[in-house]
């Protein structure tokens, strides 16, 4: 090929893969914007219903602040360390409240998953005790541990640990009978056929224990956080009563604004892996 022909060859290529490129990119920020407006607009709609009530004169400004006010409370928040050291302590008690309940929830699931006897006997008392408020396990909490970690730890994992049990008893119950027989003709029995067949099948339910077992263990710690207070374990609970009793409504809703967004990562974050145990099983989001 000469020299000629090749530099037109490249010359009318080069706006092609250009193009390509371009699409690409195009491709990439159109889904991250259908991602990202949904949630900018809801919190647009919040911030101007906000700022009508207030304007409205409904309350005080020193009851209720506006969304600016706040915002200045909560951009100072961030930047003070003590702030830091109680979110570090809430999401510590949080995380190892969580994992002990995971432990504990799978366990019981699984027990329960496998023998009659067990579902027969305390199958309801698992979903009784889900649905049981856990600030009502606080007094038996601090009757049992009094004002200590140990109070609140035992009410997160008593909320946390029932929804993930009976996420994982529906993941097995809803794993189809056909797909058993067959693992069992290839030779699967026993924990073999849980640990190839039935926790699998079972993994999309059994996230999505794990997701309302997230939230029940927020709930808790946080009403744990307001009824059991450690001076000397400064936390987002603390933080919420220290203002309340100043009567600082802006920190106070700042504070609520962490714990919301806290909240809502964390359960994204489980969004995220069910869909991916979803996609990977074949089955996507279903879109009306």
């Amino acid at each position: 090929m000469s020299d000629r022909a090749l530099r037109a060859s490249t010359v009318g290529l080069a706006p092609a893969t250009f193009h390509e490129g371009g699409d690409g990119l195009s491709r990439w920020s159109r889904r991250i914007w259908r991602r990202v407006w949904p949630p900018l607009l809801a919190v647009l709609i919040v911030l101007l219903v906000w700022e009508l009530v207030v304007l409205s004169g409904w309350r005080p400004d020193y009851v209720l602040p506006g969304p600016l006010t706040v915002g200045q409370t909560f951009v100072g928040e961030l930047v003070d360390p003590k702030f830091w050291s109680a979110l570090g302590t809430t999401l510590n008690r949080a995380m190892i409240g969580f994992a002990v309940a995971i432990v504990i929830g799978t366990a019981l699931g699984l027990a329960v998953s496998r023998s009659r006897i067990l579902r027969s006997a305390i199958g309801s008392l698992i979903t009784g005790l889900q649905t049981m408020p856990s600030i009502a396990w606080f007094p038996l909490a601090i009757l049992l541990f009094g004002l200590t970690e140990q109070a609140i730890l035992f009410v997160v994992v008593i909320g946390a640990a029932p929804s993930i049990a009976n996420g994982f008893v529906s993941g097995v119950d809803d794993v189809p009978p056909q797909l058993v027989r067959v693992a069992k003709v290839l030779g699967a029995r026993g924990l073999g056929l849980y640990r190839s067949v039935m926790i699998p099948s079972a993994m999309p339910q059994y996230v999505s224990g794990l997701k309302q077992g997230w939230a029940f263990a927020w709930r808790s710690l946080m009403a744990g956080e307001l009824l059991v207070i450690i001076a000397s374990r400064p936390s987002l609970g603390v933080q919420l009563q220290f203002f309340r009793e100043f009567a600082n409504a802006p920190g106070l809703i700042a504070i609520m604004i962490v714990i919301l967004l806290v909240g809502v990562i964390v359960d994204g974050v489980f969004s995220a892996i069910a869909n991916g145990v979803r996609s990977r099983r074949g089955m996507g989001v279903v879109r009306i």
